[in-house]
Parts: structure tokens; C-alpha cells; sequence
């Protein structure tokens, strides 16, 4: 049974984003125009590397400044772990999460920072295990003092 087995692990892998299912965000109305930060901190994630499809995986922090709309918190751990679904490299996730929230949410600013352990570092390479932190920032999060606040809030932890 280890070719099928073999099998569905890489269709579970390789799941997105091509397939169907790009989360929806709902279209809640948000009338407090002072709305501060929301932050889901922590969202596990794992994917395989573009470059010699070994895993890597880790936590993502995905903060926002609402506009007019909201998202669900699990809606934000659903994007994440929609743009994880294929072979690609640690970058392009937090930069595809950033501009997909970015699109669908119209906030004034979207920060996301992945930390992540990349087995093609630990089995190849180097050989050692080191944390990797990847990051994208749109909107008011391009400046220094929003930026400065998201990070110290991930930074408390």
C-alpha cells in the first residue's frame, strides 16, 4: 500500500492554490473607523520547498489594521494554510497571505511574519537548525511606527 499512500500524501501536500477553496472572507461591516490591531499570532503552518521539496514548517503571525471589513480569525489561519499547500518557498507565503488580505479585506494595513525550520537546512546544507523569519508588510504597516508596534506586540509573547 505505499505507493497509495505515497500518493494521497502528495495530493494532501500539494493541495493549492490552484484547486478550488481560496477562503472567502464574509463581508462584516466594521463601524468603528479607530479600530485598533488584530493579530492572530501563532498559526501553525508547513509546506514543502520549491527548491528540493523537503518540509519546512513553522508558526505564522498575521496582523491587520481593519478598513471597512473584518475576517474571521480562522479565516486568517485558513489563508495561511491555503498558500502552504504547494511547493514554494517561505517568502512567497507571507508575501501571498499579505496581498490576498490585502485584496479581499481593503484593511489600511496587513503585517505578516512567518518563523519557520527548513529540513533542507538541518539534512543538507549547513546541517544545523536555525529559525527562519520571512516577512511582508502593506499599507500603513510600510511605515516604521506601525511596523515597530507589531513587531514589539509579537516580540512580547
Amino acid at each position: 500500500g505505499t505507493p497509495g499512500r505515497v500518493a494521497e500524501l502528495w495530493r494532501d501536500l500539494f493541495s493549492g492554490p490552484d484547486p478550488p477553496g481560496a477562503p472567502e472572507f464574509p463581508t462584516l461591516s466594521h463601524a468603528d473607523p479607530a479600530a485598533g490591531l488584530v493579530m492572530a499570532r501563532g498559526l501553525r503552518f508547513h509546506s514543502m520547498c520549491a527548491h528540493n521539496l523537503l518540509p519546512f514548517f513553522g508558526r505564522a503571525h498575521v496582523d491587520y489594521l481593519p478598513g471597512v471589513r473584518l475576517a474571521g480569525l480562522g479565516d486568517l489561519a485558513r489563508v495561511v494554510d491555503y498558500f502552504s499547500r504547494r511547493p514554494t518557498l517561505q517568502e512567497f507565503i507571507a508575501a501571498d497571505v499579505a496581498e490576498y488580505i490585502d485584496e479581499n479585506l481593503k484593511p489600511r494595513g496587513v503585517a505578516v511574519l512567518l518563523e519557520g525550520r527548513h529540513l533542507c537546512m538541518e539534512m543538507r546544507g549547513q546541517k544545523r537548525e536555525a529559525i527562519v523569519e520571512s516577512s511582508a508588510y502593506r499599507g500603513v504597516f510600510q511605515d516604521p511606527d506601525p511596523r515597530r508596534e507589531f513587531l514589539q506586540r509579537l516580540r512580547r509573547r
